[in-house]
Order: C-alpha cells, then sequence, then structure tokens
C-alpha cells in the first residue's frame, strides 16, 4: 500500500504524511489529529453525507475568510504578499498516466497474492498455513462481537498516530522482540509439521 501511495502521490505529500504520523511537527499533527478524530466520532451520530458536508462547508469558510483577511489585510498596509495558498496551488498533485499505470500493476499484483493466498487456504494446500487462519478466523469472530467496524476504525486512526511513534522510539527493542517471537513460532511450526503425516503436509511435487 506505501508503495503504490508514493506512485500515485506527489513526494511532498508521502513526506507531509510520514511526518504527521511520527509527529515532526507537534502542532500540524495534533490538528490532523484532532480534526480526523472529530469526524470519525462525528460519523457516530451524523450521516456520512452531513459529516462530509459540514466539514467541507467549515473548511471552505476558514479558507474563504482567510483569504479575504489577507486582501483586506494588503490594502490597508499597501503590501504585495500575493496569494496566501500559492506554495499549495503550485504543489503538483496529480499523478503521471505512467505513474497510475504502474500503481494499477502494483495494487493488481497484491490482488492476485492475496487471491491465490486464499485459495490455498480454503483449498488446505498446507494444513497448518489452513489451522493459522482458522485461528486468526475465530479470533476475529471475538473481535467483532467486542467492536463494530466503526469503533475499529477509529481504534486503527489511533493506532496510525501512536504505533509508528512508538516503534521509531524503540526501534532496536521491538525488532529484538518481534524476532525473537519469530523465530519461537516458526520452531514451533517446524516441529509440528514434522510430526504431520506427509498427506496432511503441503503436497512437495507442486
Amino acid at each position: 500500500m506505501t508503495k503504490i501511495l508514493r506512485l500515485l502521490l506527489p513526494p511532498v505529500v508521502v513526506l507531509t504524511v510520514t511526518d504527521l504520523v511520527l509527529w515532526r511537527d507537534t502542532r500540524k499533527s495534533g490538528a490532523v489529529f484532532g480534526a480526523g478524530l472529530i469526524i470519525l466520532f462525528s460519523l457516530l451520530w451524523f450521516s456520512v453525507i452531513s459529516v462530509v458536508a459540514y466539514t467541507a462547508l467549515t473548511v471552505l469558510f476558514g479558507t474563504l475568510s482567510f483569504r479575504v483577511y489577507k486582501s483586506i489585510l494588503e490594502a490597508v498596509q499597501k503590501t504585495n504578499e500575493g496569494h496566501p495558498f500559492k506554495e499549495y496551488l503550485d504543489v503538483e498533485i496529480t499523478p503521471s498516466p505512467d505513474k497510475v499505470h504502474e500503481a494499477v500493476d502494483n495494487a493488481l499484483n497484491h490482488v492476485n497474492a492475496v487471491i491465490l493466498k486464499l485459495r490455498a487456504v480454503f483449498l488446505v494446500e498446507d494444513i497448518i498455513e489452513s489451522v493459522k487462519f482458522l485461528i486468526l478466523f475465530y479470533g476475529l469472530t471475538y473481535l467483532g462481537s467486542w467492536f463494530n467496524g466503526h469503533t475499529l476504525i477509529i481504534l486503527s486512526y489511533l493506532a496510525l498516530f501512536s504505533l509508528p511513534k512508538v516503534y521509531e522510539m524503540h526501534k532496536t527493542e521491538i525488532d529484538q522482540f518481534w524476532g525473537v517471537v519469530r523465530k519461537q513460532v516458526s520452531d514451533v511450526l517446524s516441529l509440528v509439521k514434522s510430526k504431520l503425516p506427509i498427506n496432511l503436509g503441503k503436497d512437495k511435487t507442486q
């Protein structure tokens, strides 16, 4: 997904998103985080159309008021600062056809990989892989009983603005811990596979 975004969006936009979730500028990150959280909570009580409309009205009223204010200020002070949003208007945000095609190809590759993986899981190409997904889906039934879809979106949004920063601050410790966990899980799975009858494991001829 990150690779696709880098293809579709200008580097400055991707860099801005990275800076926001890593809290490079506390005020900007706080403003975006707070605004997004307000919108998500608003969707709990209002329709999507209402939230989009009120959000658009608020943003447009703010930019229009600021534009008029700057124009009046220039007229009074007899300055020529120009359009207050000129630097943003000059940013190239339309992706080229080549980048769009490349992004679509990348997305299609991911979709194909997911389809092939799901086919292998549901048709039990490898019993261990199918059992892992069985446990995962079983866990998701509990997750679905605890939270609805909108709550999960809010939790994901909170994680987006917290986990990357936590990882950046404790990257070494987290990588070491994750490496140990992956090794232990891999050892257990290898042991289980070695105990399975050969016809239950993955077909070695494929």
